[in-house]
Order: structure tokens, then sequence, then C-alpha cells
């Protein structure tokens, strides 16, 4: 009787593996401003288009940033306080950084009574 064989999978595998490689070294993440960050994915994000609004940003190296100037951390609650109530703030937090600082802002918000936020995300 003669030896059955078994479908040789590996040729297979080695295909896929090179498709991945090329996938992964081709693709580009689009920056958002001039701080590259990665935002996190939500399938309910909405698209928000206020005109007056600040933007927050919180890149993967937790350094604050509002409208693209950055801010140390002890002066982040200073500047926050400038910031009219009706004001959008638009917050973009890397989705590499620390969620400490995501909950810092949010608190300083809080404090103030300022609810008027929108957090930033990709849409799936």
């Amino acid at each position: 009787m003669p030896k059955k064989e078994g479908l040789n999978v590996i040729p297979l595998i080695d295909i896929m593996l090179v498709l991945l490689a090329i996938v992964l070294s081709i693709s580009t993440f689009i920056a958002q401003g001039n701080i590259p960050i990665d935002l996190p994915n939500s399938k309910s994000a909405v698209q928000n288009e206020e005109k007056e609004k600040v933007v927050i940003v919180i890149n993967k190296d937790n350094e604050f940033f509002i409208d693209d100037v950055k801010i140390e951390e002890e002066n982040l609650k200073d500047e926050l306080e400038q910031i009219d109530s009706k004001t959008l703030i638009q917050l973009k937090s890397d989705k590499e950084s620390v969620y400490e600082s995501f909950v810092k802002v949010i608190d300083i918000l809080k404090e103030k009574k300022h609810e008027n936020f929108a957090i930033t995300t990709l849409t799936k």
C-alpha cells in the first residue's frame, strides 16, 4: 500500500510571511498635524466641526501640546484654566501614551467644570 502524503503548508506559510513583511514595510501612518501620534480606533466616532476649538495632544512620550505648542506638565493646569468653558476642547492621545496623562487632562477640565470636550479616535 502506498504511503499517504499530507498537504505541505510550509510554502504557504513562507508566502504569507513575505506578504506580511511587505505590507508592514510599505504601510505608513498618517500624521495628525505637526505632532506624530497614533490614535486608537473606534467604531462609533463622529466628526465634530465646531469653529472655536482648542486641540490638546498627548504624544507617545507623554508630552502635552496645546494647539501644537509644547506645554510642560507643571504648566498644564494654568494653561487649561485660561480656556473659556464654552470652547470645545479636542483631546488627542497617542495609544501608546500613559493613561494617567489622559486622566490628568480630564481631571483638570472636570475641576473647572469644563464639559465641552471631544476625544479624537480613528474610525474603523
